[in-house]
């Protein structure tokens, strides 16, 4: 990665932790200060609520009161008199009172008088409370009946929960003893809880009371807070839970403050970032980029005359002039080292030169050696003096039979002698091209480019077989069957016939080391990499003597050799590595010990069709 783009990421990196950690702060900070304040504002208008509930409550104890302590009531009580009745509890006065239900009770907890009204439809309620001709014997305010102040509740009736307010009746001037008690109820109709709601500015639900017993509750959703409250009835049981609903609309604010100031965080963050990654690419990463730029240069070509020229008087400049005096000492010890291995260059490729093409004439010297001794075995001599008797017409009729027989034989004889010399001929002729062609490619400068052939790997691995010695051919099975799927591949064939030439005789040779008449050697081969940069990738894998793991490196070395002194000089696999490398690919060695046979692995870059074009495809 380059220290442009390590740069960036690292401002990146901290750019995304410096959000992450606004991110923690107004997650786990601010947006949880504005959700508390959304809380105290619940529970700020259920206090409302609770307020205006119980004014609710005080009105109906005023009324109560002024009830209870008027004369005519205290009369009444008395003497039942009826016209108190129609004067006075009328559903015009109930209205006016804004109550339900008006009850008149006598220090026995009887009922004197029950009035009831619907306020809302002018008809009567049937209230079960209203029904009664006593109060109940655990009703809480039936000890207040003789002389007890006044009294404000709930109540659960067949019609819904009812406040109630309860007050002593006196004589009028607040003084008793008292004979009873006035009682006023009003229903909390859904009307009623709309108003008081209304009242305390909240929106406001009645509901049965809340199973889970707890007293208060705030329970959110996305975009409401509901929070519930549960009041008890006279008894001390709950009888109803309100509910208040709170949009969270300061919630919202409080994540549209935070997204506004995030964004804001963000866009400056961006600012600063591009402003930091200018002011760095013009100070430090430009230039640094230009002293790298140079420095891939200068090790990808030969031309070391570039100069950087750095004038500035920081690091980088002090960096770029030491660079340019580097590069001009290794182009003086270039220039040095070139002119000191030239001539030794020269002897190693007469060596490997010679190495190859002792390899390539000895089966050329086997097949005239076979060739000479065929024609001397030949009967020439002997059929040519038949003829030259036979054309003195010889008087003896057996001894011209004989002599005609033995001339057929011998024409024979020659026969066969003229198709096995034209056999041999035909292949010294291909091997004697081989070494043609192989002496035109090491005559071509060791710098040229090599000539990339496109060629399948088994007509390869057959004309590497044309070359090599009959009795290697002899000693070796060599199997090409995982060859013929990979089809047409573009390489240098002429350096990899050479390769596979050393390596087919080191595996016959490998073969007789341990003992064997006869072996198998497999090719196989494969293209690894992308399909545009590829490389081929090939197996020789042989069962002879194999290799010593101590050995697995040396055997590329130069005078390194296994086998006798005497038939090898340790040049063959070395040049094979010299080749490989000089193509951009390399070779290397496996064993799993002696006795056990070897593998040996070698890659070449393989050339697109492009490439081979300017390469010069033959």
């Amino acid at each position: 990665m380059k220290i442009r783009s390590k740069v960036a990421a690292l401002l990146a990196t901290l750019f995304v932790v410096l959000g992450a950690a606004a991110a923690l702060v107004a997650t786990y900070i601010v947006l949880p200060s504005f959700a508390e304040l959304e809380h105290a504002d619940a529970h700020t208008a259920m206090r409302r609520i609770d307020y205006t509930l119980g004014m609710e409550l005080d009105h109906l104890a005023v009324s109560a009161t002024d009830w209870g302590n008027w004369a005519d009531t205290y009369q009444y009580v008395a003497d039942k008199n009826p016209d108190f009745v129609t004067a006075n509890l009328t559903p015009l006065a109930l209205r006016q009172l804004g109550v339900n239900v008006l009850l008149i009770i006598d220090r026995d907890g009887n009922v004197v008088r029950s009035s009831e009204l619907d306020l809302e439809g002018e008809r009567p309620l049937a209230l079960d409370l209203a029904a009664r001709t006593e109060l109940p014997a655990d009703f809480p305010w039936r000890a207040d009946l003789s002389g007890g102040g006044p009294d404000r509740g709930l109540l659960r009736t067949n019609r819904g929960i009812l406040m109630l307010a309860a007050a002593p009746v006196l004589d009028g001037r607040g003084q008793g003893p008292a004979r009873g008690m006035v009682i006023l109820g009003r229903l909390l109709s859904p009307a009623v809880v709309t108003d008081i709601g209304a009242r305390a500015q909240a929106t406001l639900s009645m509901l049965p009371p809340s199973p889970s017993g707890m007293r208060e509750q705030l329970i959110e959703s996305e975009v409401i807070a509901y929070i519930y409250r549960t009041f008890d009835d006279l008894y001390g049981r709950p009888a109803m839970t309100l509910r208040v609903d709170i949009p969270r609309t300061i919630t919202a604010r409080g994540r549209s403050a935070v997204r506004y100031a995030s964004a804001y965080l963000v866009g400056a963050a961006l600012v600063v970032v591009i402003l930091l990654m200018l002011a760095l690419d013009r100070m430090v990463l430009g230039p640094l980029s230009v002293v790298t730029r140079h420095a891939v240069a200068v090790g990808q070509d030969t031309d070391l005359t570039t100069r950087l020229g750095l004038s500035s008087q920081d690091e980088i400049g002090v960096l770029g002039r030491e660079f340019d005096r580097m590069v001009e000492r290794v182009a003086e010890s270039r220039t040095q080292l070139v002119d000191q291995s030239y001539q030794a260059g020269f002897a190693e490729l007469a060596k490997g030169v010679l190495h190859n093409l002792g390899n390539a004439m000895t089966p050329i010297g086997v097949r005239l050696a076979k060739l000479a001794e065929r024609l001397r075995l030949a009967p020439a001599d002997d059929a040519r003096q038949a003829l030259a008797e036979l054309k003195e017409q010889v008087p003896d009729a057996q001894r011209r039979a004989d002599l005609e027989e033995f001339a057929r034989l011998a024409c024979g004889e020659l026969a066969l002698a003229v198709c096995g010399a034209r056999e041999d001929l035909t292949v010294m002729q291909g091997q004697a091209n081989a070494i043609q062609s192989m002496l035109t490619e090491q005559m071509r400068p060791a710098r040229n480019q090599q000539v990339i052939e496109p060629v399948r790997l088994t007509e390869l691995v057959a004309q590497s077989l044309e070359i090599v010695p009959d009795g290697c051919r002899q000693r070796l099975t060599v199997e090409t069957d995982a060859l013929h799927t990979l089809g047409v591949v573009r390489v240098a064939r002429t350096v990899l016939r050479l390769v596979l030439q050393n390596l087919i005789i080191n595996a016959a040779d490998a073969v007789r080391d341990a003992g064997k008449d006869r072996g198998v050697l497999r090719v196989s081969a494969e293209i690894v990499g992308a399909a545009e940069r590829g490389e081929l990738h090939l197996h020789c894998r042989d069962d002879g003597i194999g290799i010593a793991a101590d050995n697995l490196q040396r055997v590329f070395e130069k005078g390194f050799s296994t086998k006798s002194r005497e038939t090898n000089q340790g040049i063959g696999l070395h040049w094979c590595a010299n080749a490989l490398n000089a193509l951009g690919g390399r070779i290397w060695a496996e064993s799993d010990g002696p006795g056990r046979g070897a593998c040996l692995h070698f890659t070449v870059p393989l050339a697109t069709p492009e490439a081979a074009a300017l390469a010069g495809v033959a």
